[in-house]
Order: structure tokens, then C-alpha cells, then sequence
């Protein structure tokens, strides 16, 4: 539960705090699996010495928590040879959710051709989440070929899901291949495929507020918008520079540089800045992945601001200060 609500501190202290006969597999799953969501990969992995010291067998649910920590931490080599001694050396047959870890794996590290021929030799078809992982893979190395495989894959496994449509959307948006994105645009108004709304939310004062992206319905708007606008200026004097082509969209620079301006995670940060003790650290929740503009807007807001802050998105915690991030620029 801490974990889940960022503060990872409190979760490590609290199994710390367990007697040291207590924790059973699931209380130590628990705890690898905090480390792999906040992307502490090594820490995941020495939990698991300490959890085979303890006496306890690691399980099918140990290895998607490592897995996924190795994943997110870049630590390529450690996460296959997890894989490859969980039958021989644990007893654990790896399942659908393990293979679909190593396609992230490779994929996120940007060995593509590897992750392909990882998946032709699969016992079994990807499911949803490894096409997923492929994709966005593919997105993030600008690979349109293998994309336009990947997306085809999921739009099968998954037709009324715009995941597919939007990330291959915005691997065609990089190459300016407009006709493309309209293309698939209308394909997705003629399946009625509607794509997800980004929306964030922060807790203050024991109420979730919640903002969606050029939101103005917040009863603070005058004053978020002031405090919006302020903290462009400073970032932009520390060095920011908008990335103006994370905005898959046929439009001029400083309409897209509007529009990353008031994403909605940038939008609850400044509303908690104006709403929240200095000591204290801002916790945003995103139900979207983080765009790479708004990730380097927030390292230089936290430099700025002299603040900590922790944003969750769709698949893992970013924890931000003095102007870097705890993933290593690496999700």
C-alpha cells in the first residue's frame, strides 16, 4: 500500500520492522515488487539473495517482479539470466506474463532484432501485454517496420484498444508522414475506437484533485495557471528546452510548446507547489505514460522549485531532485 502510494521509504522500513522469521513469500514478493515498480532493479535483485538466505523459495510471482525491476533498471543481462535459471536452477516454468517481460526487456533496451527473434521462438503467440511492450519499443527506437507488425498484432488481440493506433500514430508523426496519422485517425473514428484521455491527479488537504490536460475547471485556475506560467520562465533560464516533437500532431512549434505546457501532470505539480508545505514531497499519479518533454520539464522544476517529487505513471514510479530522476532517463 505505501508503495503504491509512492512512498517507498516507509514501505521498505515497514517489512524491515517484521520479525526476522516472519516474512513468508508472499511478504517478500511484496517487497521485490516495490523495488521493480520504483525501478531499483539491483535492490530487487539482492531482496531475492536475501529471500533464497531466509529460506524461502522464490515463485512464478518472484520472477515477474524481478523480471519487470530488471527491466526497468537496464540491467539487460541479470534480467535474461533470471529467466533462463528459473526452471533449471527454481523449479518455476516460466509462463506467458515472464516471456512478456523479456520482450519489454530487450525491446525497451533497444536490441529489437533480438526481441523479434525472442518472439519467433516463443513456445506461444505473444499476448497483449508483450505486443504491447514490442510496440512501444518500437515507438521509443523509431522502428517503423517492426511497429507496423506489432500494432497489427494487437489490434487483433485487443480491436477496441488505442494503444496500438496511438503509439504507431506517433511513430508515423516523427517521420512527418502525415497522411498516415490521418489514415489511421480515421480508422479509429470509422471502429469507434476511442482514445484514452490523459488525466492526473495529486492529494491535498485529505482530497484528490484531479486535471486533465488544458483543464480550467479547477476552482484555483487563476492561481495555477500564474504558478504554470512562472515556472516556464524559470526552467526555460535553467536550460529546458521544450521537445516540441513529442506532439504527434501536424501543427506550428509554438502551438505544440502551448500544449506540452499544460499536460496534465505539469498542471498538478504547479497546483501542489501552491497548495503544499515545502517539506513535504509532491506524489502525482498519471493513468498515461510520461511524455520525454514533460519527464525533462519536471527534472528542471524539481532543480527550480528545490523540491522532491514522485510521479506514477502507467507502469512505474519516477522520483525527481535537484534536476534528475531515479530512472536514469531510462523507462
Amino acid at each position: 500500500m505505501y508503495s503504491k502510494c509512492g512512498e517507498l521509504d516507509y514501505a521498505v522500513k515497514l517489512f524491515d520492522k517484521m520479525p526476522i522469521e516472519s516474512p513468508n513469500d508472499i511478504a517478500w514478493n511484496s517487497l521485490i515488487n516495490v523495488f521493480g515498480q520504483h525501478g531499483l532493479g539491483k535492490d530487487a535483485l539482492e531482496s531475492l539473495d536475501r529471500m533464497i538466505h531466509r529460506g524461502v523459495r522464490p515463485n512464478a510471482v518472484t520472477f515477474v517482479s524481478l523480471l519487470t525491476g530488471c527491466s526497468h533498471a537496464g540491467l539487460i543481462d541479470e534480467g535474461l539470466n533470471i529467466f533462463y535459471s528459473m526452471e533449471k536452477t527454481y523449479g518455476v516454468v516460466p509462463r506467458e506474463e515472464h516471456y512478456s517481460c523479456i520482450i519489454d526487456l530487450l525491446g525497451r533496451s533497444g536490441r529489437l532484432k533480438e526481441a523479434e527473434e525472442f518472439i519467433n521462438n516463443m513456445p506461444f503467440e505473444p499476448n497483449s501485454f508483450g505486443w504491447c511492450s514490442f510496440l512501444g519499443a518500437c515507438r521509443i527506437h523509431v522502428d517503423k517496420k517492426r511497429a507496423e507488425v506489432a500494432a497489427g498484432k494487437l489490434m487483433l488481440l485487443e480491436p477496441e484498444n488505442s494503444g496500438a493506433h496511438v503509439l504507431l500514430s506517433n511513430i508515423y508523426a516523427k517521420e512527418k508522414q502525415w497522411e498516415d496519422v490521418r489514415n489511421l485517425r480515421k480508422m479509429m473514428k470509422d471502429g469507434n475506437v476511442k482514445k484514452l484521455p490523459g488525466y492526473s491527479w495529486v492529494d491535498v488537504g485529505n482530497k484528490t484533485h484531479i486535471f486533465g490536460a488544458e483543464d480550467w475547471s479547477h476552482p484555483q485556475k487563476k492561481e495555477i495557471y500564474e504558478k504554470l506560467d512562472s515556472l516556464l520562465d524559470q526552467i526555460k533560464e535553467a536550460g529546458y528546452i521544450p521537445s516540441t516533437q513529442s506532439i504527434p500532431l501536424e501543427m506550428d512549434d509554438k502551438t505544440k510548446e502551448k500544449l506540452l505546457h499544460r499536460h496534465s501532470e505539469r498542471i498538478a505539480i504547479a497546483f501542489a507547489l501552491i497548495s503544499m508545505p515545502i517539506w513535504k514531497p509532491i506524489i502525482v499519479k498519471k493513468n498515461l505514460r510520461v511524455c520525454s518533454d514533460c519527464h525533462s520539464a519536471i527534472k528542471y522544476i524539481s532543480k527550480v522549485g528545490g523540491r522532491k517529487i514522485i510521479v506514477r505513471d502507467n507502469s512505474r514510479f519516477h522520483h525527481f531532485a535537484d534536476g534528475s530522476c531515479s530512472c536514469g532517463d531510462y523507462w
